[in-house]
């Protein structure tokens, strides 16, 4: 196999993953993150010694997994952006979900700097990205496809392949998200309703997920309130800017979306309530303390007041 220079720009929950996959792989792989622990973290795991800095213009592929548009943008073309020092042919991947636009825009800027720029939105969370098992919904040039090859092969179960209009694989990652968004909210909804009629959330999960009324977010999140457990595996924030997103591109659409703004309304209130750094799971909180309600084992300090 052809070992690679794969650079990873955002170790977070998703990014650290990935990076730990494209490391299994067995190419040599930088990780960069404005928290050096887990940059230290990473190299202990193998990563790269060397500073991602000292070896952008050698880097084959970036995979740049940071939280949105205006952090990619930063990371591409800011005070310190790469692109300028990356190599010819060098290429690009953007996960982070972005109006489809935008990643127009990045694409149009990266070509003028003959740089490969691959619009490659992620799905599947955090032990998806840590297996080397994502889905991923890409758009762009052939020869992009050929050049992201070895990152997408080593990140991804599964690699659709949008075409060569960029902005469709944000496009569709908007699609995703509008269901994922809504579907989180409709089961902290669903969950903390059960409460009220006397169903514990335990007998929730047993049965619901057996039934018509299931979703992969109801099978994915509902044992989080079951355990009393908001550690962030994808947090109450991320809600406001993707569901942000599906309104925007809704509205310029002239497309009424009224159930994506009924959920953004959830996590925008979970964020208000100092949420918004737990897991989205936690949205279920405002439903509990609207509805008067105890989700299990919530503790004192985590309690929506």
């Amino acid at each position: 196999m052809l070992q690679n220079k794969i650079g990873i720009i955002g170790l977070g929950s998703m990014g650290y993953g990935i990076a730990q996959s494209i490391l299994r792989a067995g190419h040599k792989t930088f990780g960069f993150d404005m928290d050096s622990a887990k940059v230290s973290q990473f190299i202990a795991e193998g990563g790269e010694q060397s500073p991602l800095s000292e070896n952008i213009s050698q880097l084959d592929i970036v995979v740049v997994v940071v939280l949105n548009a205006a952090q990619t943008e930063q990371v591409l073309f800011g005070e310190n952006g790469i692109v300028e020092k990356l190599k010819n042919g060098a290429c690009v991947i953007a996960c982070a979900t972005v109006p489809p636009e935008f990643a127009r825009t990045m694409n149009d800027k990266c070509m003028r700097q003959n740089i490969c720029y691959l619009d490659a939105p992620i799905s599947g969370g955090s032990k998806k990205a840590a297996s080397g098992d994502l889905s991923i919904m890409a758009a762009g040039p052939e020869k992009t496809f050929a050049a992201a090859k070895p990152a997408l092969d080593a990140m991804a179960e599964n690699v659709f392949n949008l075409g060569e209009d960029v902005g469709t694989g944000s496009a569709m990652k908007a699609v995703n998200q509008l269901l994922a968004g809504v579907h989180i909210a409709a089961m902290a909804e669903a969950i903390t309703f059960g409460i009220s009629q006397g169903i514990s959330p335990e007998l929730f999960t047993q049965i619901i997920p057996k039934c018509a009324g299931s979703s992969w977010m109801l099978e994915n999140r509902a044992p989080h309130i079951v355990a009393g457990d908001y550690t962030p595996h994808s947090s109450v924030d991320i809600w406001p800017k993707d569901l942000g997103i599906v309104l925007d591109i809704a509205k310029q659409s002239k497309f009424p979306a009224p159930i994506t703004a009924a959920a953004l309304q959830q996590f925008i209130a979970a964020s208000a309530c100092g949420l918004g750094q737990e897991d989205d799971a936690a949205v279920a909180k405002i439903y509990a303390r609207n509805a008067g309600l105890e989700l299990p084992e919530q503790q004192n300090n985590n309690e929506v007041k």
